[in-house]
């Protein structure tokens, strides 16, 4: 990707990039998008409903990802200029969520392995795809239940990360996971339940990157095959070599690729700058 310092001119109107990280991340995850946009985007990596310095969630857990969509439309609606959603996992469904209730506002979507589960279980509760989700969201239930965060924990990293990688974690950061569980479990809850089906991702009007990584989980592959027929306005990409961590394993690739998206729908922003990009 070039880089762009002092040709900040050649953006008409100034835009922001809003990075949604993932369950149980922080805005720290999207640090090399934020490198290579900045001298041209505002750059902001909100943290999400219980996460980091984000208010704890007190809420129902069904409701939690309506609150994180409202809370990610008002740092929206007090952007400067055009606004272009950013989202991995969780984060990815809540941009996506925006993106549909707010299309006055967003100017481009580029999410990695979104979640929106319902869309799983209205297709075909019993195929794989969502039963295996099903699955480990009983497990870090009962975990929870039991009182063994840190076996909720364990179970969820090594659902989406692989099962060898919570050992791998430093114990500073299995400790800090397994305290986010209880928020982890209510997206679980919330994202299965939520009001938006599959159909109405047909209204999203802002132009979608969407990322899946080729060896992912059955539920995130099944997402991308519903979604990619769905949303009106979309690329699909799928990357080698990442599974549904590209975002934190292969940091670099992945925001050099969202960047050249997000470029391409900048406003004021030259098409052979944008090819460039």
């Amino acid at each position: 990707m070039r880089t762009l310092q002092g040709t900040m001119d050649r953006i008409v109107k100034p835009s922001t990039i809003i990075a949604l990280h993932a369950s149980g991340g922080s805005g720290s995850q999207w640090k090399a998008l934020g490198e290579r946009a900045k001298h041209d985007f505002h750059v902001v990596a909100p943290y999400l409903y219980g996460h980091g310095i984000a208010p704890a969630w007190a809420g129902a857990p069904a409701n939690i990802v309506a609150a994180d969509a409202e809370r990610v439309a008002r740092y929206a609606a007090e952007a400067i200029g055009a606004v272009h959603l950013v989202g991995h996992s969780y984060g990815g469904a809540i941009a996506l969520r925006v993106a549909l209730d707010h299309p006055e506002r967003v100017a481009s979507v580029a999410v990695y392995e979104p979640v929106p589960l319902r869309i799983l279980f209205d297709y075909n509760r019993k195929h794989r795809a969502a039963s295996e989700v099903a699955e480990v969201a009983d497990n870090i239930r009962r975990a929870l239940i039991g009182g063994n965060a840190w076996r909720a924990a364990e179970r969820f990293v090594e659902y989406w990360a692989g099962a060898t990688q919570w050992s791998r974690l430093a114990l500073e950061k299995q400790a800090a996971m397994a305290k986010r569980m209880p928020v982890i479990l209510s997206h679980f809850v919330s994202l299965r339940q939520d009001a938006i089906r599959l159909r109405d991702y047909a209204s999203v009007t802002a132009p979608v990157l969407y990322l899946s990584g080729r060896d992912t989980r059955a539920s995130a592959r099944r997402m991308a095959e519903l979604l990619s027929a769905t949303l009106p306005d979309i690329e699909h990409e799928i990357l080698r070599g990442m599974a549904h961590l590209g975002p934190i394993t292969h940091a670099g690739d992945v925001a050099q690729r969202i960047a050249r998206f997000v470029y391409g729908h900048a406003e004021g922003w030259p098409l052979q700058e944008r090819k460039a990009a």
